[in-house]
């Protein structure tokens, strides 16, 4: 498993262990005993770079008393910029490969044998130790990650029926009485919109018809104006102009897709987005405008005797992150933290980091909040275990069509990368032909332009 194969590193790294005469042989991705992960930071006075361990969390607070400097983490935009200069994929723990400051986690610096990322996503670098990592006389060592027990503890994090109880937990783990009245109020509010609640009565109508559906959309002009805008972009290709909500639903879009587009729209800007550039309005939409066309892609690649609903899944995927709003708009304060800390620690899924913290994750107070809203339990349930690819449970295409969604849109550059690692048992559970996937996301990025000028339009409000 080990090679010398050093042509599989880019160059810029090539060289910086060439010139520096680091005794390294080359592994595969599946030779991490102890994998190293590159944490960035700065401030004023420049960067600083944290090497920890892939199953730690690296605690900021940690990070700026040892270094005595108010550091904040780099942004998405400012780690990709810095990829780009090296010409890598995912960054070495070398301390003297970049202009920074380092600092080394104690645990980490301990290790016997070791593991780094190479510049390619596919391979790693040996080292002998830790101590390798240090070649520089100010790179400091100091106890600033926690370790998670990543191994015992699956993305599922429990099971639906226990979150009341992990809820509650998550409410009385924070001392001032002001922060848990904030949070026990959110799980009540804010109420169901009217245009939600109208269609959601309207599924389970028996008469349910496209006038009763226009008439509940033409009711919001706001969100009337996004459905008819929707049906006239170029990525329907609709003939002719499109004038009436009706027009919209008769000729392009379908009484389905228009029914839950606009319970989707609606949910989503019920509650304030935070003004982040990495996680703000524009990322928000963004995202889930691919996420849902990605999943309703992939509903289209299953064979019609496993496909579930097209309507449901779509609209499972455009509110993926719904939960995401729900934190930033609940407790803010905790949410900053939470965020900052998820921006520094990368290499870990966001679930891992908000359990840490928090003691619940995004997709629990989510799934909670929609079930109270008695969303459909399709979408409720695929919010709920969109990071668990072994859930078999009710509905679970749901959750695994969002879990292979969010993948391949990160492998096709659709999404920002996470390099994270991928159970690709999904296609065979999906009943998805693995065949079907190139033309599928082939088509995702030619309808790139159109895709984001609906994102822009709902980040908008246009």
């Amino acid at each position: 498993m080990i090679s010398h194969a050093d042509a599989n590193i880019p160059i810029s790294v090539r060289q910086h262990l060439s010139q520096q005469s680091i005794v390294h042989a080359l592994g595969t991705t599946q030779a991490s005993p102890e994998q190293v992960e590159v944490c960035l930071l700065s401030d004023a006075k420049g960067i600083v770079q944290v090497f920890t361990s892939s199953h730690a969390v690296v605690e900021l607070d940690k990070v700026r008393a040892v270094t005595g400097r108010d550091l904040t983490p780099l942004s998405i935009n400012q780690v990709r910029a810095l990829k780009l200069r090296l010409e890598v994929d995912t960054l070495p723990a070398f301390d003297d490969l970049i202009p920074a400051d380092t600092l080394i986690d104690s645990g980490l610096y301990r290790c016997e044998q070791i593991f780094v990322h190479s510049g390619n996503a596919q391979f790693r670098i040996a080292l002998k130790n830790g101590a390798a990592m240090k070649r520089k006389d100010s790179t400091a060592i100091a106890d600033v990650a926690t370790a998670l027990p990543l191994g015992q503890v699956d993305y599922q994090l429990g099971l639906f029926d226990d979150d009341p109880t992990l809820i509650h937990s998550a409410l009385t783990q924070f001392t001032a009485l002001r922060i848990r009245q904030r949070l026990a109020e959110t799980l009540e509010v804010p109420p169901l919109p009217d245009t939600a609640q109208a269609i959601i009565r309207l599924r389970v109508d028996p008469y349910s018809n496209i006038e009763k559906l226009s008439r509940i959309v033409e009711r919001d002009p706001s969100l009337a104006a996004q459905v008819v805008s929707w049906a006239s972009s170029s990525y329907y290709a609709a003939p002719g102009s499109v004038k009436s909500v009706q027009d919209a639903i008769v000729r392009v879009l379908g009484f389905d897709l228009v029914m839950n587009l606009a319970l989707g729209l609606s949910l989503g800007k019920t509650l304030t987005l935070p003004t982040d550039p990495d996680q703000g309005a524009n990322a928000y939409w963004h995202r889930a405008i691919y996420v849902a066309a990605c999943v309703g892609a992939l509903v289209g690649a299953i064979p019609r005797e496993f496909r579930p609903g097209f309507g449901l899944c779509y609209l499972a995927g455009l509110l993926h992150n719904f939960g995401y709003l729900l934190m930033a708009h609940a407790f803010k304060p905790h949410f900053e933290a939470t965020h900052l800390m998820i921006a520094l620690n990368r290499h870990l899924e966001h679930q891992h980091i908000e359990k840490h913290i928090l003691g619940i994750t995004r997709e629990q107070m989510a799934s909670g909040l929609m079930g109270s809203w008695s969303m459909p339990s399709e979408v409720t349930l695929g919010i709920r275990y969109q990071g668990d690819p072994h859930y078999l449970g009710a509905h679970c295409d749901q959750a695994q069509l969002i879990y292979l969604a969010q993948h391949l849109l990160q492998e096709y550059g659709l999404l920002p990368p996470r390099h994270h690692l991928f159970d690709a048992s999904v296609y065979e559970r999906l009943h998805i032909n693995t065949d079907s996937i190139e033309a599928l996301m082939t088509q995702l990025q030619q309808s790139q332009p159109e895709l984001d000028l609906m994102a822009s339009a709902l980040a908008t409000g246009r």
